[in-house]
């Protein structure tokens, strides 16, 4: 998304397509759409944390091992060949910092001490790979400073560049051509969809990050100020040279880990990161990649939630199952946008075949006919569950066989909770066949809301259609009808 926005419009486009998105998340927030996010199923949100779980841990490898000459940017299968080729040239020195740190992060929390176990994992690991090199021959470890250098001007380092970002006007920035974009309602048509998709995939992002949070810790987000937040954040971001940001789900598994539980977590997270770019640069080119990638290892793995993964795989019926592999492995294969997106559409299907199956109607025995005491020449059908498009042309079939010698229609709707405009449609379509061939039709228990919607659609009470509160009711009404028809007759 972002990297089309730049060809096309330049640094400006994407930071005027950010500014936009920010503004629209916000509104999000204001009119309270983020509890939109409690329709999204549990398989979903465990399958795509699952997915990006293990796409971490596949991105660890090449540190993790020391391979230098493995692709990370490769496809996760192609990554996978690729590391089982390399496996020849481990880098022993790599593999050793690597695993002592994520040793120390799996035995840390048996101390039962409050300090979280990530600064010791990597205090511990970054000594040996300065000073483990004293101690055995050929003893190489990869830094960050040898992964990462920067250039300033005339300036260069290696590391993270200590440069505090600086204020600018994003319509003042370059576009594709390198003019400066500026601002119009050409330019904010042109921009408007892809903010709308940034901002769509970034309030999914977020809140479905704020779920798995909640999930870790036991707590519930509020939906509403999570979008207000991200929205104010993409609002500023601009200003300052940012392009958009969404809650990142690796973070917040390992800041909860670490644990952080309040939004001072958040808060102390970015100044800590403020303060790592402008006075601790130096010193963080010193840590070891290896380490780094025992630290990510074991976020990968709470992330994970395998626990819950395993009992889904047991206990879950086979519909919520099939959403479950297919949201972990569209996020492995391709991405978590994609997954979620067909792991909904996946988990509305089987949904509505489940309320159709719920849905059913049936013509009362000759038996219960006579049990209720119900005058001769009634069909009594009764009708249970929503009636929406998935299952309106079933329940509602028995009405086109009403037999000819029947001369009234009793439908019992005491048990529908909904009717949709299909629903509606075929009912309407119903009724009027079954008003051509003269006969009467009794609602009984259809509640008001849903007399209302029928009234709407012109369905109404008339000369053969009336609505009763019960059973006996309807017979009553039937009764007195019968007796006005024969009288009007003689």
């Amino acid at each position: 998304i972002l990297l089309p926005v730049t060809s096309q419009y330049g640094l400006g486009g994407l930071l005027l397509a950010t500014l936009m998105a920010g503004a629209i998340q916000l509104s999000m927030g204001a009119l309270r759409l983020g509890r939109l996010i409690q329709f999204i199923p549990a398989p979903v949100t465990l399958g795509f944390t699952a997915g990006i779980a293990l796409v971490i841990a596949s991105l660890q490898l090449k540190d993790l091992f020391g391979l230098s000459e493995m692709d990370n940017t490769a496809h996760f299968f192609v990554k996978l060949i690729d590391f089982f080729n390399l496996l020849g040239q481990i880098s022993w020195g790599d593999l050793l910092v690597g695993t002592i740190t994520l040793g120390v992060l799996i035995l840390w929390p048996r101390l039962k001490t409050p300090v979280p176990g990530h600064l010791p994992a990597l205090l511990l690991g970054t000594t040996l790979a300065l000073f483990g090199g004293y101690w055995l021959a050929d003893f190489e470890v990869v830094l960050l400073g040898d992964q990462f250098t920067w250039t300033l001007g005339e300036e260069s380092g290696r590391g993270i560049p200590p440069v505090a970002p600086s204020f600018l006007l994003p319509w003042l920035m370059p576009n594709a051509q390198g003019e400066a974009i500026g601002f119009s309602w050409d330019l904010f048509s042109a921009l408007l969809p892809a903010a709308l998709t940034i901002a769509m995939l970034g309030a999914i992002e977020s809140l479905l990050c704020a779920v798995v949070g909640d999930s870790l810790t036991a707590t519930k987000h509020d939906p509403n100020a999570e979008l207000v937040g991200q929205g104010l954040g993409n609002l500023v971001a601009p200003f300052f040279g940012g392009i958009t940001a969404t809650g990142a789900l690796a973070r917040t598994a390992a800041n909860i880990r670490a644990g952080g539980r309040s939004p001072f977590a958040s808060l102390f997270h970015a100044l800590m990161v403020l303060a790592s770019v402008l006075f601790f640069s130096d010193w963080l080119s010193y840590l070891p990649m290896a380490a780094l990638a025992g630290l990510l290892l074991m976020v990968a793995w709470n992330m994970s939630e395998a626990h819950h993964v395993i009992r889904m795989l047991k206990v879950a019926p086979r519909g919520d199952l099939l959403v479950l592999i297919t949201c972990f492995s569209l996020t492995v294969m391709f991405d978590m946008v994609l997954a979620v997106s067909v792991g909904i559409v996946l988990a509305s299907l089987l949904f509505m075949g489940r309320m159709a199956q719920a849905t059913q109607s049936y013509t009362l025995s000759e038996r219960e006919h006579q049990a209720m005491q119900l005058p001769e020449g009634v069909a009594y059908i009764r009708i249970a569950g929503p009636l929406f498009f998935g299952a309106a042309e079933k329940a509602l079939g028995r009405l086109s066989q009403v037999s000819a010698g029947i001369d009234a229609v009793f439908i019992d709707m005491h048990q529908v909770s909904s009717l949709d405009i299909t629903a509606i449609d075929s009912l309407d379509s119903a009724l009027r066949q079954l008003t051509l061939a003269n006969k009467t039709i009794i609602f009984i228990g259809l509640n008001p809301r849903l007399i209302l919607k029928l009234r709407r659609a012109g369905i109404r009470k008339s000369g053969n259609i009336s609505f009763a509160r019960s059973a006996n009711q309807a017979s009553k009404r039937w009764a007195a009808f019968k007796t006005i028809t024969f009288k009007t007759t003689s």
